[in-house]
């Protein structure tokens, strides 16, 4: 069956039950049951100016709403389970600028809640029905910028727990496992993102520079219907390759090896998250495709792996190992066992992040538990330190990156990085860091089963080339 709106009175429930299974004690008492309160983005201005800043709607909110609207709240009676949206009530002389606004009934029609009433009527109409009830959160509503309508709230009722920590967990883990409908929302964002990454290789006789293919995965994306990004695209080149979250995207592709975008489209307010990596002029140097095939192997190890029940420090370990064997293969790790270079931890000059992070409406989406206090530096950044379970979507995305500010520390014996400088090869590794950087990225749901792999875009290092050199006509 089609499911035609955003399921938020399931998604209003599912949080209900993991707020009483973490705290039963709020319940305890039928007359005082928990009422939630959520609020969208306030519109906000640009300091001395009349144009307003970027709407990006609050993740929680839409997570119990489903609706796009600044300015609006969302109440869920945990008692009568009862959700209730409240809009901005209409202002005639917005209206003038930016046409009428969404209707009631057209709203009842439009959003999976109980009731919709306008936003003027959330104080009274908390203070009628529950007076005796306390009013949890996860921000600070009353004193922020929703005092004009929230300021009067705590003379109405028994108490308001804001910045709730059960609540936010709860939301958390029930973020966490993604539905049948969220789940087909993120397959339509990676065909976007499939589509558009895909262009990018195939135009590349048009780019000479980082802009130009930043530019052209946008275009892409905005033509399918996503107007946002999930984050700002990372479109580099050369050395370049080796900064994680390079955003500049501004450098000229001119005597460089490698091109690394990561870029993802938004659908709904749901991300998709991808990098690929391919050769400038489509022919690979020694070098480059050396750690390309490394990378690879690293990924389709790890991505065949990802099952309920797997644990993601595992998989996170084994692309260290399959790292440390190839490393020692070429020649830039010498001197030791595989056991005793892994054990030393200077894989993580080299794969400095982690194998990848929880995706949903957020790019690094919630419930991954990370630990970024870890004294291990193989796990310190690590997003998410749990097993798997069906309808988790995760990114699987290694890399392998040659930054003088990771790598050199490690050569120099710096304090606090113990011995495992010892075992790189300066000559050999002087030959690879004009390869700058490899990252290989896929969005992969857990099913039931084993996984289903969003993901299409070609990463055979032979297709790639072929592909490149096709857009380029050196075929």
């Amino acid at each position: 069956m089609t499911i035609e709106k955003y399921p938020a009175k399931a998604h209003a429930l599912r949080v209900e039950q993991k707020l009483y299974a973490l705290a039963p004690m709020y319940f305890s008492n039928a007359a005082e049951a928990p009422v939630l309160l959520f609020a969208s983005p306030r519109t906000v201005y640009w300091p001395f100016c009349d144009q307003t800043q970027p709407f990006r709607q609050n993740r929680n909110f839409y997570y119990l709403s489903g609706c796009d609207l600044p300015d609006s709240y969302v109440t869920y009676d945990t008692s009568s389970r009862t959700l209730v949206l409240y809009l901005p009530p209409v202002d005639d002389d917005e209206v003038i600028w930016s046409g009428q606004p969404i209707s009631i009934d057209k709203a009842k029609a439009q959003f999976d809640v109980d009731d919709v009433r306008y936003s003027d009527n959330l104080v009274n109409d908390i203070a009628s029905g529950f007076s005796s009830r306390t009013i949890f959160t996860v921000e600070s509503l009353t004193g922020s910028g929703h005092a004009k309508v929230l300021g009067e709230l705590p003379k109405f009722v028994k108490a308001i727990a804001e910045a709730d920590s059960h609540l936010l967990e709860a939301l958390e883990e029930s973020r966490m496992i993604k539905d049948e409908y969220e789940i087909g929302l993120m397959r339509q964002a990676a065909a976007i993102s499939n589509h558009a990454h895909l262009m990018v290789m195939s135009t590349l006789n048009l780019h000479t520079n980082e802009t130009h293919i930043h530019a052209e995965f946008v275009y892409h994306s905005l033509r399918a219907g996503s107007k946002n990004q999930s984050y700002d695209p990372i479109c580099c080149s050369g050395h370049s390759c080796s900064t994680l979250h390079y955003v500049k995207n501004d450098e000229d592709f001119a005597g460089r090896q490698l091109i690394l975008i990561d870029a993802g489209a938004e659908w709904k307010h749901y991300a998709s998250d991808v990098t690929r990596t391919f050769p400038i002029n489509g022919e690979w140097t020694m070098e480059a495709r050396a750690i390309y095939d490394l990378v690879l192997d690293m990924q389709t190890s790890c991505e065949k792996l990802v099952a309920p029940g797997a644990s993601w420090e595992e998989l996170h370990l084994l692309a260290h190992k399959i790292l440390v064997k190839g490393f020692l293969k070429l020649g830039i790790f010498k001197g030791g066992s595989e056991e005793e270079i892994l054990e030393s931890r200077v894989s993580s000059a080299f794969f400095p992040h982690g194998l990848g992070h929880m995706l949903g409406m957020d790019t690094h989406d919630t419930g991954g538990k990370a630990n970024y206090s870890d004294p291990d530096p193989m796990f310190r950044y690590l997003r998410i330190r749990r097993n798997l379970e069906p309808g988790m979507v995760v990114t699987v995305e290694p890399g392998i990156y040659f930054s003088p500010f990771l790598i050199n520390p490690y050569i120099r014996g710096d304090e606090g990085l113990g011995l495992g400088g010892k075992f790189i090869d300066t000559d050999v590794l002087e030959k690879y860091w004009d390869v700058g950087g490899v990252r290989i990225e896929d969005d992969v749901v857990v099913t039931d089963t084993g996984r289903e792999n969003f993901t299409n875009v070609p990463k055979d290092p032979d297709v790639l080339s072929a592909i490149i050199m096709k857009a380029l006509g050196t075929s």
